[in-house]
């Protein structure tokens, strides 16, 4: 009976972790009280940033778009760019976190980006003024983004106590300016709610009835 070893220490590791671990209920809304959709939620813990950082990830150029809008990633997180259009584009980032180019190209390229540096990303395309989109790199592994609702949950946080921070792309300020502080117990589901000073959305809107034939 010594094969039933294995199978039992790691039942056991996993009620173990289950008891010590808990979620995060987080509720986002603007100054309005509208929900907030594409917030980044993320929690600082004792030793967050020591944590390994996850596999490569994928932001896609789909329709002349970047795909998705925001990407919250652990820093030290490699991305591939994809270009699935049949058109090729040219990626960039200006932004202090991250400095980047890739130029015309379809495809995959062979080697993805390294965000290294904790910060927020703005990328952009030299051919197509309305494709923007935003990377949240973050010093933890406990992020998520809120869906349409302005709502999310983060999961297997261990019980401790944490800084929970809101970013979003147009947000008035630093997300130090919204952190709450809260001790998590190893039971229950407590929530969290945010309201977030946003500026206007003055993103450049894709002309309607363009072809996907030329740079257009």
């Amino acid at each position: 009976m010594n094969w039933l070893r294995p199978t039992l220490l790691l039942t056991l590791v996993s009620l173990c972790h289950d008891l010590r671990a808990g979620s995060l209920v987080v509720t986002v809304k603007d100054a309005k009280g509208a929900p907030v959709s594409d917030a980044v939620v993320f929690a600082l813990g004792k030793g967050s940033s020591s944590q390994t950082a996850r596999s490569p990830m994928v932001i896609d150029q789909r329709d002349k778009q970047f795909i998705p809008y925001v990407t919250p990633l652990q820093v030290g997180t490699s991305v591939f760019f994809s270009n699935t259009d049949n058109i090729r584009h040219h990626v960039y980032s200006f932004s202090p976190a991250k400095k980047f180019e890739l130029p015309l190209y379809s495809g995959i390229p062979a080697k993805p980006i390294l965000f290294d540096r904790v910060g927020f990303v703005t990328l952009g395309c030299n051919i197509h003024d309305w494709m923007i989109a935003y990377v949240a790199v973050v010093p933890t592994p406990y992020f998520e983004l809120t869906g349409d609702a302005g709502r999310t949950v983060l999961k297997d946080l261990p019980a401790g106590e944490y800084t929970v921070r809101v970013w979003h792309p147009l947000l008035k300020g630093a997300p130090e300016k919204y952190s709450q502080q809260l001790t998590l117990a190893a039971h229950g589901t407590p929530e969290l709610f945010f309201a977030l000073d946003l500026k206007p959305d003055f993103r450049t809107k894709r002309a309607p009835g363009l072809s996907t034939g030329d740079y257009r």
